[in-house]
């Protein structure tokens, strides 16, 4: 998809200002920057959930979202039901084969029949991500998914972004944590103020990132 001079106005705050950017296949990309860069709308307007205000957000020569798009996202909605039942609302068809495979990816299978909002917290986002792989995208969107998650969990759920990757589908992914930005990205963009700041393969962006900003994000000192 292409971002293309991508703006939004909420109100009278500039939430992103002229993004220009190509989001095509390869690595996982991961998005960096401080609270409020607007990673997270960036993610939005990737997925089709909000539209830019001025600019324009394109999918190959559509000026809609195809089908083959999921999001994950930080504090994802169980449905009252079991984890099995959750992939399976997901699905176009009944397929309880498809719903099997997609619970040993996410190595929930033992636990298919349990209630969802039973489960922990690492294991709602595992099933989360499950759900996310039963529309069989070709991108996938992730909003600071391992945020609120033990160090078990958080790596549980980078084992599955990276066999999802690995598989051919397109990660997109927010994250505040630079370590895991270092173990997925295979390209960074950096994000300030709504705007896009940096954008570079991974190794070089944390090896001499070009911008001063982005120098002290991964200094640890205040980007405001």
């Amino acid at each position: 998809m292409i971002f293309q001079q991508a703006s939004l106005r909420v109100g009278e705050v500039q939430v992103v200002r002229d993004l220009t950017l190509d989001l095509g296949g390869g690595a996982p990309t991961v998005l960096l920057g401080p609270n409020g860069s607007g990673k997270s709308t960036l993610l939005r307007l990737a997925m089709g959930l909000v539209r830019p205000t001025s600019g324009r957000v394109t999918w190959g020569n559509r000026e809609t979202p195809g089908e083959r798009l999921a999001m994950v996202f930080q504090r994802p909605v169980m449905l009252r039901r079991s984890a099995a039942a959750n992939v399976a609302y997901a699905l176009p068809a009944r397929d309880d084969a498809r719903v099997g495979e997609l619970l040993t990816k996410v190595g929930l299978a033992d636990l298919a029949d349990r209630p969802a909002r039973k489960l922990s917290g690492g294991e709602q986002q595992r099933l989360a991500l499950a759900r996310a792989l039963a529309r069989d995208p070709e991108v996938l969107f992730l909003d600071e998914p391992t945020a609120s998650l033990d160090p078990a969990a958080t790596k549980a759920v980078e084992d599955i972004v990276r066999a999802v990757a690995a598989s051919g589908v397109k990660i997109v992914m927010a994250t505040h944590d630079i370590g895991q930005a270092r173990r997925l990205a295979g390209d960074v963009i950096f994000l300030a103020r709504g705007r896009l700041t940096e954008r570079a393969d991974a190794a070089r962006f944390f090896d001499a990132p070009a911008t001063g900003e982005a120098g002290a994000f991964l200094r640890g000192d205040l980007v405001i």
